[in-house]
């Protein structure tokens, strides 16, 4: 093989490289292109969800207009339409993205075989930090306030949220009266561990400016009268 025969193959090789690093090149760009678009889409459908929120809780479902959502939002109405299909969409899709974890979360806890009364202080904790100190406890109100009125939002906030916390929570309570922790007749009643955390809620939005309530304490004096708990002096 002669020199010039090397050298050429070495100039082919070289051409078909030069010819494939600019697809290469573009292939990057490419991709850090859709990364990028993907996270201004997914912050643009938190902007949508975080106004729609403010909405809601300021005007109520009926009376919140898109228009206001997206000037709200910083964005054109039209926009709305590219993520949500409509107001009651909108609306569920809120519900779903603020509710859906902690109710995994319950789920956990209510498959971990641990005594009743250290889950049940874990749950009314949880409640505290996800809940009650969050906006979480907006959306909570919203149903209570607007459930009535509209029957769909209704029925998809218990499918979502609260037929999968009552069957946690019956499991709960199912072993937990096997093994002598609670009374039988509290595994029809799972609403009940729920009921302070619902009262507060409700006091929150109409009496908080007048008697402020000590909504930790209350909750684990509800365990301990439920469950027998013990607090630490």
């Amino acid at each position: 093989m002669t020199d010039q025969s090397v050298s050429g193959g070495g100039m082919a090789e070289r051409r078909k490289a030069a010819k494939t690093a600019p697809r290469k090149r573009e292939q990057r760009v490419e991709i850090v292109g859709d990364s990028a678009r993907d996270t201004r889409s997914a912050a643009r459908r938190e902007a949508i969800l975080a106004a729609a929120l403010d909405e809601f809780s300021a005007s109520g479902f009926e009376a919140t207009r898109l228009d206001d959502v997206a000037k709200r939002a910083g964005i054109a109405k039209g926009t709305i339409y590219l993520y949500f299909r409509d107001k009651e969409t909108l609306f569920q899709e809120l519900i779903r993205e603020m509710l859906t974890p902690l109710v995994g979360s319950i789920e956990a806890m209510g498959a971990a075989d641990l005594p009743l009364p250290d889950i049940a202080s874990h749950i009314a904790d949880l409640f505290m930090r996800e809940v009650y100190e969050t906006r979480r406890k907006d959306v909570v109100r919203l149903m209570i306030s607007e459930g009535r009125r509209f029957p769909k939002l209704a029925e998809f906030y218990y499918r979502e949220v609260l037929s999968r916390i009552i069957a946690a929570v019956r499991a709960l309570l199912n072993r937990a009266a096997a093994r002598g922790e609670v009374a039988p007749g509290l595994v029809e009643f799972p609403q009940l561990i729920a009921a302070p955390g619902l009262m507060a809620i409700i006091w929150n939005g109409l009496f908080e400016r007048y008697d402020p309530l000590d909504v930790r304490t209350m909750m684990q004096t509800h365990v301990e009268l439920l469950f027998g708990a013990r607090r630490e002096p």
